[in-house]
C-alpha cells in the first residue's frame, strides 16, 4: 500500500538538508565577497521555508517506507531537488531562463557534466562550487539509490551482486541495516574523495580547483570551473592522478568497502565487474592510441597515448572530462568512446548506463542461446562470480535493455524531429541516458549545451533523469496500476 503522507514527511527532511548544504558555497561567497551571497542566501531560505512547511503540513505522519513509498520517494527527490538547486542559479544570472536553470541543476545533481553556462572562468568560485558540489552530494545519493532501490527492482543490476555488500537487505521495506549500508559506503565515498583532494593539490591544483575537481571525478560528473576543462592545466601528472580516481569511482563502492575492511586487494579479482572494467579500458586505450598514432592525429605513439588514456577514460566511464577537443579525431575514435559510455561502469559506482554486469549477462546469455541451437537438451546455467544466475533475473535484463534501447531512439527521433542533426541528437541522447554529458558535434567537447531550444533542453533533462534512476524506478511511477491501492 502506497503512503504518500509519509513519503513528504521524509522528502521534507530531505530538503531541509539540501537547504543546509547551500551554508559551503554561502561561506566561500561570503569569505571571498565574489558577489553571489545573496543568490545562495535566497535559495537557502526558500528550500528552508519549503522544508519546513512540508514537514509542518506532515506532522504526525511517521511510519516506515515499502517499497513502493521507496519508488515515490526516490521520483519525487530527484525531480523536486533540481528546482531548489537551481534558485540560486536563477538569483545570480537574472536573464537565465528557469529550464535552462533546471537542465543546469538537473546535470548537476545526475553526475551528468552538460552544461548550458560559458565563461566558467569567469564565474563566482561560489558558483562553480556549488554545481560541483551538487555532483558530489548526487553521487552520494546514487549510491543510496543502488543500495536501497534498485534491488527491489528486479532489473539484474545491484541484485546480483547484493550478496557482496556489507548487511542483509530485505526485500519488502527500507530497513535500518540498509541505512548502515549506506553509512559505510558513504564513508568510503567521503575517504576516496579527501584522497583525491590532496592528490590533485599535490599535482599542482589550487585546493579550490582540487576539491571542486574531486568531488565531480568522484561522481563521475566532469563539471569543471574551467571552460578548456583540463586542457586548462596541460598536466600529465594530474591527468595521471584523474585517471586513478575515475578508475576508482567506477567501481563497485561496496568493493572499496570489502578492500578496506578486509585490508586485501583480492576482492577487485573476484569482483565480478572489476577485471572486465579495467580489461575493457586497457584494451580501449590501446586500440585507439594505435589508431590516432596511425592515422596521423598524433605523430607521437607517446601522445597518442596520453590523450586516448585520459579522453577514452573519462568518457568510458561517464565522467566526461577532456584535455583537448576528440571531436576533431577520426570518427571511429569518438564513436567508440561513446560506445563505451553505455556499459563500461559497474553497478554500486558513481557511474550510469548499462552497466558491466548487465552487458556481461547478456554477452553469456547470447552464448548460451547459440549452444542451445546446437543442443536443444543441454543445461547451460549463466554463471556470475561463481553463483548461478536465475533466469528471472535474465529476463529482467532483457527488459532492462529493451527500454534502454527504446528511450535512446525515443530521444534521439524527438530531438531529431525539433531540429537538430541526427549525430547531434543522437549522441544526446547517449550522453544524457548514461549521465556522461558532452556528446558530438555542436554538444562536443568544445561546445556545450546553450544551443538548445526551451524544448529540447526539457527532453534533455527528462532523459538525464531516467538514465540516472534507471528507467524502471521513473517508469514504474508514471504506471496506473502503481497509484492503485
Amino acid at each position: 500500500m502506497l503512503h504518500p503522507w509519509a513519503v513528504l514527511h521524509t522528502l521534507s527532511s530531505i530538503v531541509l538538508v539540501f537547504a543546509l548544504a547551500m551554508a559551503a558555497p554561502l561561506l566561500l561567497s561570503a569569505s571571498m565577497d565574489d558577489g553571489a551571497r545573496f543568490a545562495f542566501e535566497g535559495g537557502m531560505l526558500l528550500a528552508a521555508v519549503a522544508g519546513a512547511a512540508l514537514r509542518y503540513a506532515t506532522r504526525g505522519v511517521r511510519r516506515e517506507l515499502g517499497a513502493r513509498d521507496g519508488f515515490l520517494l526516490v521520483a519525487a527527490g530527484w525531480t523536486m531537488l533540481p528546482a531548489f538547486a537551481a534558485v540560486p542559479l536563477l538569483l545570480y544570472f537574472p536573464d537565465l531562463p528557469f529550464e535552462k536553470a533546471y537542465f543546469e541543476a538537473v546535470s548537476g545533481l545526475t553526475t551528468t557534466g552538460a552544461t548550458v553556462l560559458v565563461g566558467l572562468d569567469a564565474l563566482p568560485p561560489s558558483i562553480n562550487l556549488w554545481r560541483c558540489q551538487l555532483q558530489w552530494m548526487g553521487g552520494m545519493g546514487i549510491i543510496v539509490l543502488a543500495v536501497a532501490i534498485l534491488p527491489l527492482l528486479g532489473v539484474g543490476g545491484a541484485q546480483v551482486v547484493r550478496a557482496e555488500t556489507p548487511g542483509p537487505m530485505k526485500d519488502n521495506k527500507l530497513t535500518p541495516r540498509i541505512a548502515e549500508t549506506a553509512k559505510g559506503l558513504w564513508t568510503v565515498y567521503a575517504l576516496i574523495t579527501l584522497a583525491c583532494i590532496v592528490a590533485m593539490k599535490l599535482a599542482g591544483m589550487s585546493w579550490l580547483d582540487a576539491i571542486m575537481h574531486a568531488f565531480t571525478t568522484m561522481s563521475l560528473g566532469g563539471l569543471s570551473s574551467h571552460d578548456a576543462s583540463f586542457l586548462y592545466w596541460n598536466s600529465t601528472t594530474i591527468e595521471f592522478v584523474t585517471i586513478v580516481f575515475m578508475l576508482l569511482a567506477g567501481m563497485n563502492f561496496a568493493t572499496h568497502f570489502l578492500a578496506m575492511r578486509d585490508r586485501s586487494l583480492r576482492v577487485y579479482w573476484s569482483d565480478p565487474e572489476a577485471p572486465p572494467f579495467i580489461g575493457v579500458l586497457i584494451a580501449s586505450v590501446l586500440i585507439v592510441s594505435v589508431f590516432l598514432w596511425w592515422r596521423g592525429t598524433y605523430p607521437e605513439w607517446g601522445e597518442a597515448l596520453r590523450y586516448s588514456a585520459f579522453n577514452v577514460i573519462s568518457i568510458a566511464t561517464t565522467t566526461g572530462y577532456a584535455n583537448t577537443d576528440y571531436g576533431l579525431w577520426p570518427v571511429f575514435a569518438p564513436m567508440w568512446m561513446l560506445i563505451l559510455s553505455c556499459f563500461v561502469t559497474c553497478s554500486g559506482s558513481t557511474g550510469a548506463g548499462i552497466k558491466m554486469v548487465r552487458a556481461r549477462l547478456m554477452a553469456q546469455q547470447a552464448l548460451r542461446e547459440m549452444r542451445r541451437s546446437l543442443h536443444p537438451q543441454a543445461v547451460l546455467p549463466i554463471r556470475l562470480g561463481g553463483r548461478v544466475i536465475e533466469n528471472n533475473v535474465i529476463f529482467a535484463v532483457l527488459a532492462f535493455m529493451l527500454v534502454y534501447g527504446m528511450s535512446v531512439t525515443v530521444v534521439t527521433m524527438t530531438l531529431t524531429a525539433t531540429g537538430l542533426d541526427f549525430v547531434t541528437a543522437f549522441s544526446a541522447a547517449i550522453a544524457c541516458i548514461n549521465n556522461m554529458g558532452p556528446g558530438l558535434n555542436e554538444i562536443g567537447p568544445a561546445g556545450n549545451y546553450a544551443m538548445l531550444t526551451p524544448f529540447q533542453t526539457w527532453v534533455c533533462a527528462a532523459t538525464m533523469l531516467l538514465g540516472r534512476l534507471e528507467m524502471f524506478t521513473l517508469i514504474i511511477v508514471l504506471t496506473p496500476g502503481f497509484w492503485r491501492t
